[in-house]
Formats: structure tokens, sequence, C-alpha cells
């Protein structure tokens, strides 16, 4: 059966906000909680919710007043995020900070290398969530809008990119990130300073990217290159770029993956990691604890805090933040930055 041409696409909270001069939750307000605003106002969001023809769920209404305190989190299981070094991490720290305030994380899987709205969708309307805490974001991405116009309550790990006015979201500085393990190789004695990062394009990898960039002076900047985040790739790129490295020299890596293909790469070519190369990734995984690489680390108890901060907020009704959060990384040196002509054993 095609759908008439006439047929008009369901009026979402967002269409309300906008056509009323107002924020999203004012929309939600004057719904859930019509005490909270000035009659005015009130009047004339109705006057535009009638227009429109907006019809909140049912179900998402229910949800707010008969909270179950469980948390949906997609895992990606495929291509990229397979290799995400922070989503156990955080969905431990959840737990651990959820725990006393009665909210608990039920994870749940995807059949696809990309974010989709299935899951999403299965776990709403078999009532086994009452909120979503979404990773992995970019340009693109399905399910803020969809979340958005079903009323289902949810934050962001990760900046909502296609939605500047959407501010319950938590971030770490990718920039800050990289600035500091630039400003550590040059403090160190490391001559230039090189870059191994994501593909152009890669909203988070840019982010590092810049960091490496306004830091390192041109008199001391180092070749650079970019690779998708997969082990094997970045040793084949490693195996290139480190042949354009002299002693002295040393490189950032946007992850801990691709910093562990330059340390195998390095390795292979009989060069000494720090001492004679220096090499600092970014994730503060178990792989670079593993092989005594330096990294910058994820703040990952504050994110988690600050993400159940918001959640509870959302749940609550209260009015969204004014922007965003954006977290500061930390620095953990270890053998590979510990500066040219020193050997550990």
């Amino acid at each position: 059966m095609t759908r008439s041409p006439l047929a008009r696409p369901r009026v979402t909270i967002t269409d309300v906000a906008r056509a009323a001069a107002v924020s999203r939750q004012t929309v939600s307000n004057a719904v859930n909680n019509p005490h909270r605003l000035s009659p005015e106002t009130l009047e004339r969001v109705l006057a535009t919710i009638g227009d429109l023809g907006y019809r909140p769920q049912a179900a998402a209404q229910s949800l707010r007043h008969q909270r179950t305190g469980a948390i949906g989190v997609e895992l990606g299981t495929l291509g990229p995020r397979r290799l995400n070094e922070t989503t156990a991490p955080l969905l431990a720290a959840l737990g651990v900070v959820g725990a006393p305030h009665d909210f608990h994380v039920v994870p749940f899987g995807s059949s696809s290398d990309e974010p989709m709205i299935d899951g999403y969708e299965n776990m709403w309307r078999t009532r086994l969530v009452d909120s979503f805490i979404i990773m992995d974001t970019h340009h693109g991405d399905p399910r803020p809008q969809w979340l958005e116009a079903h009323g289902i309550p949810f934050v962001s790990f990760g900046r909502v990119w296609d939605d500047p006015g959407f501010t319950r979201w938590v971030d770490v500085d990718g920039a800050a990130g990289t600035q500091a393990a630039t400003e550590h190789l040059l403090a160190g004695g490391y001559r230039r300073v090189g870059f191994l990062g994501w593909p152009e394009g890669s909203l988070v990898g840019d982010d590092r990217w810049l960091g490496w960039e306004r830091t390192v002076p041109e008199s001391h900047r180092g070749p650079s290159a970019r690779v998708s985040q997969n082990l094997r790739a970045a040793w084949t790129a490693a195996t290139e770029l480190i042949g354009r490295l002299e002693p002295g020299d040393a490189l950032v890596c946007a992850s801990d993956i691709l910093a562990l293909g330059v340390h195998h790469a390095l390795l292979a070519a009989g060069r000494q990691v720090g001492a004679e190369i220096g090499l600092i990734g970014f994730d503060g995984s178990p792989i670079a604890e593993i092989h005594d690489l330096s990294t910058i680390a994820h703040p990952i108890h504050q994110a988690a805090e600050a993400l159940l901060t918001l959640l509870r907020g959302e749940l609550d009704a209260a009015p969204p933040p004014a922007q965003g959060r954006l977290l500061a990384p930390h620095l953990v040196a270890r053998a590979s930055t510990s500066g040219p002509g020193n050997t550990h054993r």
C-alpha cells in the first residue's frame, strides 16, 4: 500500500518547540507538568500543540511515572565500534555509580556495525527500560531524532552533532587530550612530534587531530598519517610512517589500538620504543597498560556520574542544562615516553 502524498510526517516535540519559540523542555512541561509554566506560556504552547496536531507517546508518558530504573545501553559488536575501548569501563562505572540511586544498566546488542533504532524500539516497546544512554554518536546518527520524536528519555555520551540545541550530553575533550600528549613529549625532550589518526571526517578523530596540530610548533612537527581503527591497518601505516622518523622523534596516536600497531612496527624494525621513538596513545585501555604505553585516559567515573545526573534530570522533567559537559582527560605516562636515550628493562 503506497502512502498518500497528502500524508504528513508525525509532528515531534521539536516541531512544537520551534513553532512556539520555546524549548523542548517547556513543551514537555506543558504536557506533563503544566503547573511549572506561566499561564501565558502554557496557553501559547497548548495552542501550538493543537494547531500542529502533536500527540505525545502514551507509553513515554506512562513510563515517566512508573520507572524501572533500567537504562538501555547499546553495545557495538561489529565493525569499528567493536574496538571501542571505552564501552566496558563506562558500563562498569554506570553500574557502580547508579546502584545507590536504583539505576541499573541493561545492555543490548546490535546486528549492525552502525547504530540503528531497531534495538531501541524493541527495548522500549517491551518496557524493558525507561531510558537510554547512547554512545558512538556521529553526523547522520538516526537515534537522537527517533528518541526525541517518540518522547523517550535519553542522554548521550558524545555530542549530538546534528542537533546543537540538544544539551543533555557528556563528552571527553579529545583536543585537550592530544594537546597534553604533545606537550608531554616536547617537554620530555623529543625533537619532532608526529601524529597517526583516523580518516578525516571522523568527528572524534578530527578533534584529537586538532589538539596535536594546534600545539606542536611547525619546526617540531613530525610526519603524520590517517588510518582506520584497525590493528593491521595501523601496523601497515606505521611501517611506512616510522621510516620517516628519526631517533628522538615521537608519535601521538588517536587511540591505543593505533599506538599498539605502531609499537609492533617499531619492534619489527628493531627500533626502541621510548628511548629512540616516543609513543603515546589515547583511551587509557588495558592494551596500553599491558604494553607499557603512555596514554590519555578518559575520566570514566566522572563521566558516569555526569550522565546519571543528566538522566535523573531528564526523567524528572527538569530544565536541560545550558550546554553539554566537556570533561578533560588525563595523561598516564609510562616507559614509551621515557625520553630520548632513556632505556627501561
